[in-house]
């Protein structure tokens, strides 16, 4: 796949084919014709002598000082040297890629007046599959994500450390010698214009977007094994129940629901049981809560693009050759719905693991085994398996406070009020990793149990139920659960599952 930058608004399914299948990216021609033109008016404005800030000034506080021309070049490698200042752990690879890709339309757009050179030596890069290191923590989600873009630009200088096609770290110079690319000297206002945007935290979210939309469809089909192991109906989920609260989200789960319980003789089996007047409200409201999630998801996925087809730069060189000061790098509009999402599938896991906990219990689960146990006492069954199902819908609770609500003033009190989307973005990629390990303890779970019933679940689910019970062993004495838990999680993040259930991870559809 090759993704062609600068003539459209980037989609988020070519980011994805970027930064996660390695597509390559070019610049047409008439983009860096644009870029050539927007550079003019940056060097008008060097040669006429004027103080501008990001030109002939400092940074942040120091925007007050003036730099003389012969300074101006040193100017920009400064800031790149002195703004790559990341500690912690390295961020991983696609995460990197994602936000070099959100960068370089934003450099093609011709807001940030580099030089076609520069926009193509960034693509290069990308195509090289060269992978610079960026540490964890520096970016406050304000005057861009500073320290994880300087790294970024670091390398293409020249400087700092990268990961090779190969994964192997090296320092940047060497690699880029290697792949045959030149180091970068940055003129004037490049520097600033390489780390000045929303990118780490628009990246994340892309691809958050993207693994939570399969998520979510996995929730659904979840919740119709356990509904079929507790003996539960199918007659909540028809759509003329849904017709009356139809946010569009609830209606898909609803339908979904309806589909893959549909001729089930299991359900068919206790219909008219009158010992079973309703449903507990983990099994009953499933799509309520599966469905409100998709609904903010829909609602992340219109600020994404959005924010994808933004021009983001300060200052922004205009059509008309001005070069103006703004907030447009400001990232509350990504930070918002980061957090959002991560409240949302925390309330996902916990409706899960409450769905998990009724099939190990004897008193909930109308016939089954204490703790799906192949012999009581001697085995301890999942028992242990719903508490790493709890420590992580617990860990996701905490990760569910909104990193957006904090702010804490920066440089000199001139960037005195800062979004944290960078940290909203860390923290929901952990609860994206928590959800899919949430759910496939609960489909190990009630795989285990659709086994041991003597009605058969619907076509649908005991063909994937069959495939859980195969990877993670089905009924019998107690076994090393970690590496069976492993392998239903990798079951999860394959799709796999979604494939043998017909179901499509669409946000705002059934499937």
């Amino acid at each position: 796949m090759r993704v062609v930058v600068g003539l459209a608004p980037m989609t988020r399914e070519e980011l994805i084919a970027v930064a996660r299948g390695h597509a390559e990216v070019a610049i047409a021609p008439e983009v860096l014709e644009r870029l050539e033109e927007r550079r003019r008016a940056i060097d008008a404005l060097v040669e006429s002598g004027r103080p501008v800030y990001g030109l002939s000034t400092g940074f942040g506080a120091l925007a007050t000082a003036f730099i003389s021309p012969d300074r101006r070049r040193d100017l920009q490698r400064s800031l790149i040297r002195s703004h790559a200042a990341g500690v912690g752990a390295e961020v991983e690879g696609e995460v990197v890629r994602a936000m070099m890709v959100s960068r370089l339309t934003n450099l093609c757009s011709g807001v940030s007046g580099v030089r076609p050179a520069t926009a193509q030596a960034y693509a290069a890069l990308l195509n090289a599959a060269l992978t610079p290191v960026v540490r964890e923590y520096g970016s406050l989600g304000c005057s861009g994500d500073l320290a994880p873009l300087a790294a970024v630009a670091l390398a293409l200088t020249g400087e700092g450390e990268v990961r090779d096609a190969d994964g192997v770290l090296r320092p940047a110079g060497e690699a880029l010698a290697a792949a045959g690319l030149a180091p970068v000297a940055l003129a004037e206002k490049e520097g600033l214009a390489l780390i000045n945007g929303t990118d780490g935290m628009l990246g994340q979210l892309i691809l958050a977007l993207a693994d939570i939309e399969a998520l979510l469809a996995h929730a659904d089909l979840a919740a119709s094994l356990s509904i079929q192991a507790l003996r539960g109906t199918d007659r909540v989920f028809v759509a003329e129940i849904h017709e009356l609260r139809p946010h569009p989200g609830q209606r898909a789960s609803a339908a979904n629901l309806e589909r893959l319980l549909a001729d089930s003789p299991m359900v068919a089996s206790h219909r008219d049981d009158a010992s079973q007047v309703q449903d507990a409200y983990s099994l009953r409201c499933s799509p309520q809560v599966h469905g409100a999630a998709r609904d903010t998801l829909a609602h992340a996925a219109r600020v994404a693009e959005v924010e994808l087809a933004s021009q983001i730069d300060n200052p922004s060189v205009l059509a008309d050759g001005a070069l103006v000061s703004n907030g447009n790098f400001h990232g509350a509009p990504v930070a918002y719905v980061l957090d959002f999402l991560a409240i949302a599938l925390a309330d996902v896991a916990s409706i899960a693991e409450r769905r998990t906990d009724r099939l190990l219990d004897p008193d909930r689960s109308f016939g089954l085994p204490p703790f799906l146990a192949h012999q009581v006492g001697v085995d301890s069954g999942l028992m242990i398996a719903q508490y790493s199902q709890a420590a992580l819908v617990s860990e996701m609770k905490r990760l569910a406070v909104p990193a957006s609500v904090d702010s804490i003033p920066s440089s000199g009190m001139q960037e005195d009020h800062v979004s944290m989307g960078w940290h909203a973005a860390r923290k929901l990629r952990r609860s994206v990793a928590a959800l899919a390990d949430v759910l496939a303890i609960e489909m190990l779970a009630a795989s285990r149990a659709l086994a041991l019933r003597e009605q058969a679940p619907s076509a649908v689910t005991a063909a994937v139920a069959d495939r859980v019970n195969a990877r993670g062993g089905g009924p019998g004495p107690d076994r090393w659960l970690t590496p069976v838990i492993s392998a239903v999680s990798e079951l999860v993040r394959s799709g796999e599952l979604l494939a043998l259930a017909g179901l499509a991870p669409d946000p705002g559809r059934a499937a």
